[in-house]
């Protein structure tokens, strides 16, 4: 017998994929009325809709404290503020995760060929990652301050 739950979440797995992310079942699930009580109206568009804040607004952009960058949606850890750095982008900007932390996946959402990065316990959509980073890595996570929460040490 197929009850509400076990409809909602298949549902969930169903829009997923259909917005080109890999069927994953994440630890931590909610339904859309669920995460629209959990999460603020901007919240809701970044993690769940894969919206972008607009540059320059976030709070985080200005952290300047030792401590963890946590998903907004499900507290994950997901980023050190001594991985952080002033990309210039307007958008927090670090050089690499805490391990498991995100997931990866191509986007080429508006033409543009670029690696979409998401929590790896919610699903929630925290930005995207490019080539363009300071070293050890090379790279840039840059994240969606809403996406996140800050926890000094």
């Amino acid at each position: 017998m197929i009850n509400r739950r076990h409809l909602l979440v298949s549902a969930s797995v169903f829009a997923i994929a259909a917005r080109g992310h890999a069927a994953t079942l994440y630890k931590v699930t909610h339904t859309a009325a669920e995460w629209r009580k959990l999460l603020t109206p901007a919240q809701y568009n970044i993690l769940r809709q894969a919206g972008t804040e607009p540059p320059f607004s976030s709070p985080l952009l200005n952290e300047h404290r030792k401590g963890i960058f946590h998903c907004a949606g499900c507290n994950l850890k997901l980023f050190s503020s001594a991985a952080k750095f002033d990309s210039g982008t307007g958008w927090p900007s670090f050089y690499a995760p805490l391990p498991h932390a995100i997931d990866e996946q191509e986007d080429d959402s508006f033409g543009m060929k670029r690696t979409e990065v998401h929590c790896s316990q919610c699903g929630g959509h925290l930005g995207h990652v490019f080539p363009d980073g300071p070293p050890p890595t090379g790279l840039r996570y840059c994240i969606n301050g809403l996406a996140m929460t800050f926890m000094p040490a």
